[in-house]
């Protein structure tokens, strides 16, 4: 996963919505800087759209993972 954090004052500066500063935001400002020069082309920031998109998904995995050992101890 991502090394690093973007902060409060990154994200705001950034304008990313409140419900998407999670564990990923980090990766969303460049991809959304990236789509905003390229006029959201679709073939355009595969990169960094892959690797929010990977972000995203291995979180989730990481939350269900822990959900899974949460209800096991119950």
């Amino acid at each position: 996963m991502s090394d690093h954090k973007a902060t409060q004052e990154d994200m705001k500066k950034s304008r990313i919505p409140l419900e998407y500063r999670d564990y990923c935001a980090s990766l969303l400002i460049p991809l959304n800087k990236c789509r905003g020069e390229t006029f959201y082309l679709p073939w355009k920031c595969e990169n960094e759209r892959h690797a929010y998109e990977k972000c995203q998904y291995d979180d989730f995995k990481r939350r269900m993972k822990e959900q899974q050992e949460k209800a096991d101890e119950e």
